[in-house]
């Protein structure tokens, strides 16, 4: 068989590309288990610019098929250190949702890359949401993750003819030294991605927002270097 005509038989799949460590993982995933990735970036207004350059990066890096950005300016809401005038917490994670939850994100992302799989004729959607090591976010659960395959079925025409949607969460269940050892796995270099929120104006990750602690728990966790440059 051609290799033209392999790449007509491989299955489609669409990845939320935020450019951090875990939806880079998810990504290479995906294509491990037999899928052709395309990827979608949103630009939602987010004070941390260098995930979005670290997402072109990873989509270069792990030869996806297509990669689409668009902008979806959430600055206009707030309600965010992460879109708003608001300090990103630098004390530790906590056990209360922080200022840095971005109102509904994964609600609207996992919308957007719904619409953008129904377009491409895809049916399988990929997010890399954790819920182990994570801020408490309530858009990383398990729950949510599977009440949104439903809503995908009855709200989009592929749905409604029968072609449901399975949304992946592969590493919802791993700790953050557990994503560090399938970073190493599947031989991807941790300093393509990005994960600081509050990068310093150098480009070095601060090392003390909850992404950052969190990431530098799991890769010292797993006896892994992380080779990221880090202020802290």
């Amino acid at each position: 068989m051609s290799g033209s005509q392999q790449i007509l038989t491989q299955p489609l799949a669409v990845v939320l590309l935020s450019g951090g460590l875990d939806s880079m993982v998810t990504a290479a995933l995906a294509q491990e288990a037999g899928f052709m990735v395309n990827a979608l970036t949103v630009d939602y207004g987010q004070r941390h610019r260098l995930e979005l350059e670290s997402a072109v990066r990873i989509a270069k890096r792990l030869g996806l098929a297509r990669h689409t950005q668009i902008a979806l300016d959430l600055r206009a809401f707030g309600g965010s250190a992460l879109t708003d005038a608001i300090d990103v917490p630098k004390g530790g994670v906590g056990d209360d949702i922080p200022v840095t939850y971005v109102p509904a994100r994964n609600l609207v992302f996992l919308a957007l890359t719904t619409a953008c799989a129904e377009a491409a004729g895809a049916h399988d959607v990929f997010i890399g949401v954790n819920a182990l090591d994570y801020s408490g976010y309530p858009d990383c659960r398990p729950e949510f993750i599977a009440s949104f395959a439903q809503t995908a079925r009855l709200g989009t025409k592929a749905g409604v003819e029968g072609g449901a949607f399975t949304i992946h969460a592969p590493l919802q269940h791993m700790t953050k030294a557990d994503i560090a050892r399938e970073c190493a796995r599947l031989e991807l270099d941790p300093a393509w991605s990005w994960s600081c929120y509050d990068p310093t104006p150098e480009g070095r990750a601060c090392g003390l927002c909850d992404s950052c602690r969190l990431r530098k728990k799991g890769f010292a966790e797993a006896r892994i270097v992380d080779s990221t440059l880090y202020n802290v």
